[in-house]
């Protein structure tokens, strides 16, 4: 007897107990799928009813009202609030600062060859500290700045960035995209991330963890690390030091490994810091008038 044979057999001899089967396996896969269509029919009407009732939003955690422990605030309901007054200076004197600094800051430019004269590290905390004081989604503060000076690890991050630009370059970015670059005559090799005396890196953090072990949700985390961002290049500009910008593409990865950030961070920007060459140049830009990027309403 083959073994085709020896099934046929078996299944004809033991009809009722396989059909029997059969009907239990049914049954136990129906009423499963049909308890999990439920629960996402009841969060689709969650977030339909709350939508209706907000504006026609969505919330983001439709079921945070299902454990009470998601309704804890991360800091305490009692956190007291203490008067706030800054100094209110005279408006003649408002209005000269407020032109000082856009003049200061109208200097600023993208800077892509780098002195090597070191930074002391308490301009490079100080720069830092005033990027944390940035405002975030719940005072999350969802920011890591990685300050990398030291040489080898500045290599290997120049290493990884050149790779995957070579490929970006090639293969990933637009034709329009890399045309688009050429009057700023940047390519995939970057010396400016081993030449600048220091690197520091911005890592964006989705969520952190509670003291009670829970995850914490960070709102509004790309806006918050977008205003952060804002601040460090101000914070540069103040002190005489010159930056670039940059995003690189299909980094993240290799370069979080690399520092040994957690999965729930993520890179934003990777700024190279310092004083320029003293053959740095930098296009002959014009910036839009306010006319442009203002309407009074």
């Amino acid at each position: 007897m083959n073994f085709i044979s020896l099934v046929v057999w078996t299944l004809e001899s033991n009809c009722f107990i396989v059909y029997t089967v059969m009907i239990v396996m049914f049954v136990a896969f129906t009423m499963f799928h049909k308890n999990r269509l439920e629960e996402n029919q009841n969060r689709i009407g969650s977030k339909k009813k709350f939508a209706n009732n907000n504006g026609g939003r969505e919330r983001e955690h439709p079921d945070d009202e299902d454990d009470p422990d998601f309704l804890v605030p991360a800091f305490p309901e009692d956190t007291p609030h203490i008067p706030y007054k800054p100094p209110k200076r005279p408006m003649e004197d408002v209005l000269k600062r407020s032109l000082d600094y856009y003049e200061l800051m109208a200097k600023r430019r993208t800077v892509r060859k780098f002195s090597t004269e070191p930074i002391p590290q308490e301009v490079l905390d100080n720069i830092v500290k005033t990027a944390g004081t940035s405002p975030s989604g719940a005072h999350t503060e969802p920011w890591t700045f990685v300050v990398v000076q030291d040489p080898s690890t500045k290599e290997a991050i120049r290493g990884i960035v050149e790779e995957e630009e070579e490929l970006n370059y090639a293969r990933r970015m637009s034709r329009q995209w890399v045309t688009d670059l050429k009057p700023f005559a940047t390519n995939h090799i970057k010396p400016y991330l081993s030449d600048a005396p220091a690197l520091i890196l911005v890592f964006r953090q989705s969520y952190s963890w509670r003291a009670d072990g829970k995850k914490k949700m960070h709102y509004y985390n790309e806006i918050s690390v977008a205003i952060a961002a804002g601040f460090l290049l101000a914070a540069i500009q103040y002190c005489g030091l010159v930056a670039l910008t940059s995003t690189p593409l299909n980094c993240n990865a290799r370069l979080r490994d690399l520092l040994s950030r957690p999965a729930n961070e993520r890179l934003e920007l990777l700024l190279p810091v310092g004083r320029p060459h003293e053959e740095a140049t930098v296009p002959d830009l014009t910036r839009k008038d306010l006319h442009e990027i203002m309407i009074n309403a």
